[in-house]
């Protein structure tokens, strides 16, 4: 081969090559506009991403604030609670003060005196929302009794309470003391009534 036929020869060659390249430059530039579009969705989902962390801190933050607040507003309806209750109290402590000033009281008097006191204190406990459980004559209820004895009677038909050794007490509904009680059962035949 001269000279000519290999400028021939590397002329469609090199011809090939230059029509080629713009061909290869097309799907790099399009793979770069690709890559700058993704790295703009990149950065604005790490602009997000922050926005909702920075949310979410916020909304943290503003939990513990309102938690705090309400453990704060709770302890001091309990304290004022059990002001509202020591004032009553006090009053009733005043009373037997007074009681025990008193330097020729007889026993009747001393009785009438207490008895107002005990009163007092029942009126306070109710108003607080403690009532006493009705034992004596009832079937017994484990819920609100205590057993201290059991005696057989002939004369009931059920396990009734006959004797309240310690008065018990509900509290708006709930068991707050069971009563301490007696209870008689009835008698299994052949069976001595003094058990």
């Amino acid at each position: 081969m001269d000279d000519r036929e290999m400028k021939d020869s590397c002329g469609s060659c090199c011809d090939n090559k230059a029509a080629q390249a713009p061909d290869s430059q097309a799907p790099d530039s399009a793979v770069a506009g690709d890559v700058d579009a993704l790295r703009a969705e990149v950065e604005s989902l790490k602009a997000k991403v922050a926005e909702n962390w920075d949310l979410f801190l916020r909304s943290r933050a503003d939990f513990d604030n309102y938690r705090r607040r309400m453990e704060r507003e709770v302890a001091a309806m309990i304290r004022r609670g059990k002001k509202d209750l020591l004032l009553k109290l006090l009053d009733v402590v005043d009373n037997f003060n007074r009681a025990l000033g008193t330097k020729d009281a007889d026993a009747a008097t001393l009785r009438t005196g207490l008895e107002v006191l005990l009163r007092q204190v029942e009126g306070i406990l109710s108003s607080e929302g403690v009532q006493p459980v009705e034992s004596v004559g009832r079937k017994f209820d484990p819920a609100v009794h205590e057993v201290i004895a059991v005696c057989s009677s002939p004369g009931v038909k059920e396990e009734t309470v006959t004797d309240e050794i310690q008065k018990g007490y509900t509290h708006e509904g709930d068991v707050l003391r069971v009563a301490r009680v007696r209870v008689a059962r009835p008698a299994e035949d052949g069976e001595n009534p003094a058990q």
